[in-house]
């Protein structure tokens, strides 16, 4: 796979670890450009018996690099004669099911993490129409599509490049224990008042994942109140000059890529979830797992998690004023009224949305194609 970062990261390696511990043999090949913690990721799995390939390769359309990884990705599946090439996210979801149709190898399985044809706010139409083109006829050769919540199977439907028989949902898993019995990190490291409400909006700084109607929500009523730390790796250049423009200087702190993220979470009062788009968002399962109330965006995945007025807020709309409507329904809770939010939000998470269920769903799906 190529986009391994954050929660795709998280997806691959829980899912290999999973189908490892139920007897499959397992190999991972996978680029290390995007995330530099990936590659540790990746020795633990070859220690415990993965077999790890490291093909490089790059988001971005390359046609001569491509090419070459399409090549590497064709000599491999020959060397290991797979029975299943289970392809995630779009460019490698190319690369391998190209490879595995070149050379005959594997039945495919295809989990995209949300299509890139979606993508309004990223990409050029031209773009956009190339990568559904591209998905379009892909589809009909790929025996399974995953879906990793029931609404990214509704929107896979509603594209009308997949048919519809060949969707399967299999929800993102999580250990809850990652998250619980953390020590909090203290607020004052970095310049916020631990006496205020604070949320978090946790994920890849870019469009996709929306800081930028955060940071408006913060400006609409009800919410003057609110703090907010932007965590996350990325540019943040665009987004710290909307933080001064639009006066939030005191409000606002961005952290960069950080690796306690779960101790971070124990420290806050609610998640911010403002995506554009998802296919079932990680960070929310986490922040529910750790008994935070959640105010997102109704994007897919998050309507799935999120329980309206019962495990935090969804916005009527993708856009900021919606976002800061629900966030301000929430400031607006007495603090034990937050707490019954978070409270349920965690027996939801640990009840519903565990590991096992993943992996048994995938197994599912292998063994159907099989």
């Amino acid at each position: 796979m190529e986009a391994t970062i954050g929660g795709t990261r998280r997806h691959l390696v829980d899912v290999v670890r999973g189908l490892k511990g139920r007897g499959l043999e397992l190999h991972v090949a996978a680029s290390t450009l995007r995330d530099p913690g990936f590659p540790a990721d990746l020795a633990a799995l070859e220690k415990e018996g993965v077999g790890v390939h490291t093909i490089q390769m790059v988001r971005e359309i390359s046609p001569a690099r491509d090419y070459g990884d399409y090549r590497r990705l064709c000599a491999l599946l020959r060397e290991l004669q797979p029975d299943i090439v289970h392809t995630h996210s779009s460019k490698a979801g190319v690369l391998g099911r190209r490879a595995s149709l070149a050379t005959g190898v594997g039945k495919r399985i295809h989990t995209p993490h949300t299509f890139a044809f979606l993508f309004e706010a990223q990409f050029p139409a031209w773009k956009r129409r190339l990568f559904r083109a591209l998905e379009t006829r892909l589809a009909r050769d790929t025996e399974r599509m995953i879906a990793v919540s029931p609404s990214e199977a509704s929107t896979m439907i509603e594209s009308g490049v997949v048919p519809s028989d060949r969707i399967r949902v299999v929800p993102n898993g999580i250990d809850p224990a990652r998250v619980q019995g953390v020590q909090p990190v203290d607020l004052a490291e970095f310049g916020l008042d631990p006496g205020r409400p604070t949320a978090a909006v946790i994920g890849l700084l870019y469009e996709g994942k929306g800081q930028d109607l955060a940071l408006d929500a913060l400006r609409q009523p009800g919410c003057e109140s609110l703090q907010l730390l932007i965590v996350g790796p990325g540019s943040q250049d665009a987004l710290a000059a909307s933080v001064s423009a639009l006066g939030l200087s005191e409000r606002v702190r961005f952290t960069g890529a950080r690796d306690d993220v779960p101790a971070i979470l124990a420290a806050l009062d609610l998640l911010l979830l403002p995506s554009r788009w998802e296919g079932m968002p990680y960070i929310v399962l986490e922040a529910m797992a750790a008994g935070l109330p959640v105010v997102a965006t109704p994007v897919d995945g998050a309507r799935d998690l999120i329980l309206d007025g019962v495990t935090g807020a969804l916005a009527e709309d993708i856009e900021a004023q919606a976002l800061g409507r629900a966030l301000a329904r929430v400031l607006a809770m007495e603090p034990a009224v937050r707490n019954d939010l978070g409270q349920a939000g965690r027996e939801r998470a640990t009840r519903v949305f565990g590991l096992e269920p993943m992996i048994k769903g995938l197994l599912d799906a292998y063994g159907e194609v099989l």
